[in-house]
């Protein structure tokens, strides 16, 4: 009898003590995503719970291609069996996801904080931006592990874990907070059309232009998601190469720049750089893009039946992205440089001097003629540059502006998708899912820009989206950290403790910096009358119970605490993500010890 023979009349007893038939696994095709259920193989994972606590019937999570018509192609990872440590190669054939989700660290709201960190505070915050970049990166490579290692981005995880009104609640905050960054996207770009045409082109023709040939560029993913991403590519080169050219023209001094950098203290600041400090924090650190990176990293074919294709995977994403936040921090850090040298404590009527030494200057009014310091925003920004070194340097500013705008403006829009459909699991045709995800950011946008009484006031929405976004922050750190730590979720990849302390005391903190310059914001805004926060006073419960409630289920998650019983505060015990790799493993000992038991009778 032969050992293929033999192996195919084996019974194995699996530990619920069922006798089934054992077959091997004889080939896995390279890239393959195989998946071996227990009625299958004969071996049952239960992540570390015993038998007899399992329920009868266990549903194992698997990955789905409901959204894969998102990704059209996937690229393909060289397979080196001699390869060592690293691999250039491998990095090369990684490198895209990363940079994409850089591009929400350079969108025009994080231009705007950027000027405006340099105007108000010069070189002094540097190190704040840095920080936030390091913090950035930490975070984004939990997104890009979940990813990796589920084959699910985090909008489906969150619908298979979270019960279905939290899923609800969880997946409307998220949608606010696209709709937000998409605002501030459009603005962005719009505003760079009237730059860019002298004020020809208006605002709403700008937000519909916009909203046309994000259509375009998207479906470009239909000819190879490669393709798509050297687009990005080049939005991302010319917004380096903009924003380079007016640092390089404006010459800031270098040494302050590294004191600013490297020494994390603010001497002789107040209450303003402080406060211009948070909104840095909170202009760096965008809810959706957490959504967005695990779902982009499915855009490479990772065997996940194999453990090292994982660790390897997980290991060059991390690498990417590392790369692709450095060169996110230097563009803008030249933003800062320029405004910090150019407007720091500069009045109205000293930028009006200047202008009126220009000819040509498309709109010198943006600086009135008195002695108040100037309030820098992306369009007063252009007019600065415009007067100070030319119309060529305005021209280049616009230029950055819209490419900062028309990348980020993309990005949002698949994270809009990915959201969608993870949390409701649409069916629909891919381009409804495109008309709906846009028209639901664009329409607030075009109406905003067709009630706005100057582009002025559109730019100052920006502090307003800036707040939108910091309250969405926690309902896109808790999940992630609580996703990581579950071993129900990420096995033998889930985070340790000390990098989940880590997390979530750094959340903490960013969530409580952003809550209180939005508490800030609105009693500058709105008063510190009783009926302004008797009338908050009810959805700021609302917020801040589901916040603890997110809190609580990622206690629970981690095994910190144990699960209350009962449905809204239970991770369902039905649910566990798959593991192939550990089920190739299973098969792999299964089979040695078969074939050893045949060599054993062989020789008797």
């Amino acid at each position: 009898m032969t050992p293929r023979a033999m192996n195919e009349s084996v019974f194995r007893e699996d530990s619920c003590c069922v006798m089934i038939p054992y077959e091997p696994l004889d080939d896995v095709p390279s890239g393959s995503d195989v998946r071996l259920n227990p009625s299958e193989s004969g071996h049952r994972d239960y992540g570390g719970v015993s038998p007899t606590e399992m329920p009868e019937q266990e549903e194992t999570l698997k990955t789905s291609p409901s959204d894969d018509d998102l990704i059209e192609t996937r690229v393909e990872i060289p397979d080196d069996p001699d390869q060592k440590f690293f691999s250039f190669g491998k990095l090369w054939a990684f490198t895209g996801p990363g940079f994409l989700m850089s591009i929400a660290y350079l969108d025009p709201g994080n231009i705007e904080s950027d000027l405006q960190s340099g105007a108000v505070a010069q070189y002094k915050l540097l190190w704040v931006l840095l920080a936030a970049h390091i913090i950035g990166l930490l975070l984004q490579r939990l997104s890009a592990r979940l990813g990796v290692v589920t084959g699910k981005h985090m909008a489906e995880v969150a619908h298979e874990v979270y019960p279905f009104v939290p899923r609800i609640f969880l997946w409307i905050m998220i949608e606010i907070a696209i709709i937000g960054s998409d605002m501030q996207e459009v603005i962005g770009t719009a505003i760079a059309f009237y730059l860019l045409s002298n004020g020809a082109i208006p605002l709403f023709a700008g937000v519909l232009i916009t909203m046309a040939d994000t259509f375009t560029f998207l479906f470009l993913d239909k000819y190879g998601f490669r393709k798509l991403e050297v687009l990005f590519g080049v939005l991302i080169t010319t917004m380096a190469v903009s924003f380079g050219y007016e640092f390089f023209t404006v010459k800031p001094d270098i040494g302050e720049m590294a004191k600013g950098m490297f020494i994390p203290w603010c001497v002789d600041c107040g209450r303003k750089e402080f406060m211009q400090a948070v909104s840095v924090v909170g202009a760096v650190i965008m809810p959706h893009n957490l959504y967005l990176h695990s779902a982009l990293v499915k855009s490479r074919r990772i065997d996940r039946t194999k453990k090292k294709a994982v660790e390897e995977a997980n290991f060059y994403y991390f690498v990417e992205s590392g790369i692709a936040l450095f060169c996110s921090f230097i563009i803008n850090v030249f933003v800062v440089a320029v405004f910090a040298h150019g407007l720091y404590n500069k009045t109205n009527a000293e930028v009006r001097e200047s202008c009126d030494k220009r000819h040509g200057i498309p709109d010198r009014e943006a600086f009135p003629n008195n002695t108040d310091i100037v309030e820098s925003d992306i369009y007063n920004g252009g007019m600065f540059l415009g007067c100070e070194f030319g119309l060529v340097a305005l021209y280049v500013w616009a230029v950055g502006i819209m490419a900062a705008g028309q990348s980020s403006t993309m990005t949002g829009t698949y994270a809009g998708q990915f959201v969608m459909d993870g949390f409701l699991k649409m069916q629909w045709p891919r381009w409804q899912r495109v008309l709906v995800t846009r028209a639901i950011a664009i329409v607030p946008t075009l109406v905003v820009a067709l009630i706005a009484r100057g582009v002025e006031n559109l730019t100052g929405m920006n502090d307003f989206l800036n707040c939108v976004q910091m309250l969405q922050l926690p309902f896109a750190l808790i999940p992630v950290i609580t996703f990581t730590s579950s071993e129900r979720i990420m096995h033998e990849f889930k985070i340790s403790r000390a990098f989940q302390g880590f997390a979530l005391g750094m959340s903490a903190l960013v969530i409580a910096i952003n809550l209180y310059f939005f508490t800030d914001y609105i009693t500058s805004s709105l008063g510190t009358q009783w009926y302004v926060w008797l009338g908050l006073s009810i959805p700021a419960i609302c917020y801040f119970l589901f916040v603890c409630y997110l809190v609580y289920f990622c206690l629970c998650a981690s095994g910190l605490i144990t699960f209350h019983e009962g449905s809204m505060f239970t991770m369902d015990k039905h649910v566990k993500i798959d593991a192939p790799w550990r089920e190739r493993e299973s098969e792999s000992s299964a089979e040695a010890v078969d074939n050893e038991g045949f060599q054993h009778r062989e020789q008797l």
